[in-house]
């Protein structure tokens, strides 16, 4: 009988005593062996246990047992020599003061975004705060308002839009709502760059003053402010473009825009007051002011008789910021206002199949692709796809919110240069606007949704996306992204920063006019001003992070401040830098905040669908 030998070979087993003694008796034997000294340790194997008188342990009678004095000798000696190598060490350690290893260098997009912040800053109207840390600035539009009695204390407050003295409700109310948002999906990354508080009292700076702009404390309004300021086309008569002036030394009429018809402005309004809303959250009493003022707005805005838009037949506001439609304004603030109340009329206003008609949601327009002040649709399209990404409520939405997926997806497939949607410039920079002035802030916008999509498709864990046959993973967004930001930050054929302040080499001649005229007591006329307006030489005041217009479709740039279309900086156009940087900064975690959005949003049961119609023959 054989049985497998691990060690190679095979064995035979002998079931036969006899037989295995008499085989026993025949083996070889090694004689060298058997003549050989046996040490100690080999004696005491082989001949058996040892003397029973030597070496006898000693017990101790502790009461409840009987244990070996050797035990617990080696116990005492083991409890020392762990006290000394684990415990005196820790004890050395606890006592020395602690040193905090400094964070991280910031990364570039980092340093960009501490400075474009202070654009904010530097924009500010009424009085201002104190730690305001712009030393060229002061209190300035005290009596903005003054001119309509029924507003208690006038209309003092927020943003100058640009390089002039106005303040565009529309842009403004458009930037808050973008860098609400931004601090909704990244507020990690806004507290790992010590940016959390200062981004917080720019947003409050600006809810603060679009509550003035309509009766905030009313169930219904008829009416709403749209700007304080204004000029007109070629005006030859003292107002907010013919002059140049520094906002603390205006002298001439500043006219409040009203009127009793808006429902772009008042759904941009609405989408502001919501989104901010949930950025302050943790101050309960303010949320709840902003969030019944974004009620308010966002009824009158879907009043049936006050569907013109707000801009119409104005010539204080149609040559700046005419709006070319509503229907976007309509899904993005119903967006916002059902993330920041979840109230689920808003969400089934939203996915309404005849809004997205209504949108344009199913055309491929690529206009419609850019967003801006004016056009809301892809960010609106992707703030609802963030609802199914995540939570997925099935029907009734899923239709739609496919469809707003679908066009996110295709959207975003358009900024790619391989599809020809757009050109670019010789240097690498997307034309959204067809090579018009001020391209600069569509870039920025295409770059925030862009690094947005793919922090949404990674915390997803979904790796990319399809734009028809072609798949493309997230990194192929941050790629893009980065090429347009990094563009601006000076890897262009100018080798020039587009963001003042940052690198060495940016526009010195900013078209604007705080930043042109010197703080030195003098109070300059309207007029009078022209000759900083006029001057070649630099700006007296850096107005740092202010992103200018841009360049030409040719990477074309004239620093000339006279030159508008390449020195003006504007709110929304910063806003959407920050919005960018934030997305793209190593700083911080990483990722996005998924739940944040979803606070105020009930559990969502799917509903089952309507059972279908009796079969007939």
């Amino acid at each position: 009988m054989y049985s497998a030998n691990h060690w190679g070979g095979s064995f035979e087993i002998q079931p036969d005593s006899a037989t295995e003694d008499e085989h026993s008796r025949n083996m070889d034997i090694d004689r060298s062996a058997l003549s050989r000294q046996l040490d100690e340790t080999q004696q005491s194997w082989l001949l058996g246990p040892p003397d029973q008188n030597q070496n006898k342990d000693k017990y101790v009678d502790l009461g409840c047992m009987v244990v070996k004095r050797k035990l617990i000798k080696w116990t005492l000696w083991g409890t020392l020599i762990a006290f000394v190598v684990i415990g005196v060490p820790v004890i050395i350690v606890k006592t020395l003061p602690k040193h905090k290893h400094p964070p991280p260098p910031p990364d570039e997009y980092t340093n960009a975004l501490h400075k474009a912040l202070l654009f904010f800053n530097a924009q500010k109207s009424g009085r201002l705060p104190k730690n305001n840390g712009i030393s060229w600035r002061g209190n300035s539009g005290l009596k903005d308002g003054s001119d309509v009695p029924e507003v208690k204390g006038g209309l003092v407050g927020g943003y100058y839009d640009a390089g002039d003295n106005i303040k565009f409700h529309f842009p403004m109310a458009f930037s808050m709502t973008l860098l609400s948002w931004s601090v909704i999906e990244y507020s990690h990354k806004y507290k790992a760059i010590g940016e959390y508080d200062h981004i917080r009292d720019i947003i409050k700076w600006g809810t603060d003053y679009l509550l003035l702009t309509f009766n905030s404390s009313a169930n219904t309004i008829d009416k709403i402010y749209t700007q304080v300021g204004g000029s007109e086309i070629n005006s030859t008569t003292p107002d907010d473009h013919y002059c140049w002036q520094r906002p603390e030394d205006m002298d001439y009429p500043r006219k409040t825009q009203v009127t009793s018809s808006a429902p772009d402005l008042g759904s941009e309004v609405a989408a502001a007051l919501a989104s901010a809303s949930i950025v302050f959250r943790d101050d309960t009493k303010y949320s709840k002011k902003l969030l019944k003022g974004a009620s308010t707005v966002y009824n009158f805005a879907r009043s049936m008789g006050r569907r013109n838009m707000y801009s119409l037949g104005n010539q204080n506001i149609a040559p700046f910021y005419n709006s070319t439609g509503y229907w976007d304004e309509y899904m993005w603030a119903a967006a916002w206002m059902f993330y920041a109340s979840g109230n689920t009329s808003y969400i089934s206003f939203a996915t309404d199949p005849r809004l997205a008609k209504n949108a344009k949601v199913s055309l491929r327009i690529p206009d419609l692709s850019v967003l801006s002040w004016d056009n809301k649709l892809p960010a609106a399209e992707l703030l609802l796809s963030r609802f199914r990404i995540f939570l997925n409520p099935g029907y009734p939405y899923e239709d739609s919110l496919q469809a707003y997926h679908n066009a996110t997806g295709l959207n975003l497939c358009s900024d790619l240069q391989r599809f020809n949607v757009f050109n670019f410039t010789p240097g690498g920079m997307i034309q959204l606007n067809h090579g018009r002035p001020q391209a600069l802030q569509y870039v920025v916008n295409a770059a925030f949704l862009a690094s947005l999509y793919a922090d949404y498709l990674d915390a997803s864990n979904v790796p990319g996306w399809y734009c028809g046959p072609f798949y493309f993973s997230a990194d192929n967004l941050r790629g893009f992204a980065a090429t347009q930001l990094q563009y601006i930050l000076g890897d262009n054929p100018r080798k020039m920063s587009y963001i003042v302040g940052y690198g060495k080499n940016y526009p010195k001649h900013v078209h604007h006019r705080g930043a042109s005229i010197p703080r030195n007591g003098v109070k300059y006329s309207c007029k009078g001003g022209w000759k900083w307006r006029d001057t070649r030489s630099p700006n007296p005041n850096t107005i740092t992070g202010a992103m200018v217009g841009g360049p030409d479709r040719r990477d074309g740039f004239s620093d000339v401040r006279k030159n508008y279309s390449y020195t003006e900086p504007t709110m929304a156009g910063n806003a959407g830098l920050v919005a960018a940087l934030i997305s793209m900064t190593n700083s911080g975690d990483g990722g996005i905040d998924k739940n944040t959005m979803f606070s105020a949003v009930p559990p969502l049961s799917p509903v089952n669908p309507p059972p279908p119609p009796p079969w007939q023959p």
